[in-house]
This record gives structure tokens, C-alpha cells and sequence, in this order.
């Protein structure tokens, strides 16, 4: 070889491990999907809307989660108290079905646009 070619060619950077972030709390959400709201063949209870929980597939399971929190997170755009991201808040009030979809109460109601978004299904108020 060159010169030219020993001077082209660069050293092998050391390879180090990558240490991974340890989060300060642990996740209390777990997600879910909106799907729409409760309905019959003409009509549709916009009071009510149906979600569906990431790894929850049986009646029985989705039964753990009656009575949890849970929380519609949004950007909105204008800002209000230093922030765009709103919140609304809702309930998990009974299962819905065999497949484990669940109905919740939301305080307003989940605008349309909001079909086929996440929600984010909270861990508490706990049982155990």
C-alpha cells in the first residue's frame, strides 16, 4: 500500500455499549384504540364510546379494567396555560361484547375526528 492509501484509510472507532435510560417512574398507561361510539342499526350513543385495549381479547380480561381512568390526549392549536395539549378524561364503564372492547364515559364527548386514534388507558384507581 501507499501512503496515500494508509492515510485514506481511517482507525476503527472503539465500539461501546450504549447504556440504556432508566425512566424515573414506570409507565402507568397502557394503549388503547377509539373506535367509535355505541350504536344500534339507525341510531348512535355519542355518550358512550367503545375502546379497544391493546392485548385485552376476552371478556374476562377486559373485566379488570372496569372502573379505570382513562385519558384522551390531544394537541389543540392555540395555547392555553403555556401548552396546547389538552386532555379529556373519561371512565371505563362495563365490557362490551365477547372480544374485549370496553365502553367508556368520557366527561365531553370524543369529537369524530378522534376515531382510530389512541387513548391512553390508565392503571389506576387499583383493586389490588
Amino acid at each position: 500500500m501507499s501512503q496515500e492509501q494508509q492515510k485514506d484509510i481511517k482507525p476503527k472507532k472503539k465500539q461501546t455499549k450504549k447504556k440504556k435510560k432508566q425512566n424515573k417512574s414506570p409507565r402507568l398507561h397502557i394503549d388503547g384504540t377509539f373506535m367509535g361510539y355505541r350504536r344500534g342499526l339507525t341510531t348512535q350513543k355519542t355518550g358512550t364510546s367503545l375502546i379497544k385495549i391493546i392485548g385485552v381479547s376476552t371478556r374476562k380480561e377486559s373485566e379488570w379494567y372496569l372502573g379505570k381512568k382513562v385519558a384522551y390526549v390531544y394537541n389543540a392549536s392555540r395555547h392555553h396555560n403555556g401548552s396546547n395539549v389538552r386532555t379529556i378524561w373519561g371512565k371505563i364503564t362495563s365490557a362490551h361484547g365477547n372480544s374485549g372492547i370496553v365502553r367508556a364515559k368520557f366527561k365531553r364527548n370524543l369529537p369524530a375526528i378522534a376515531m382510530g386514534k389512541k387513548v391512553r388507558v390508565m392503571m389506576y384507581p387499583s383493586n389490588l
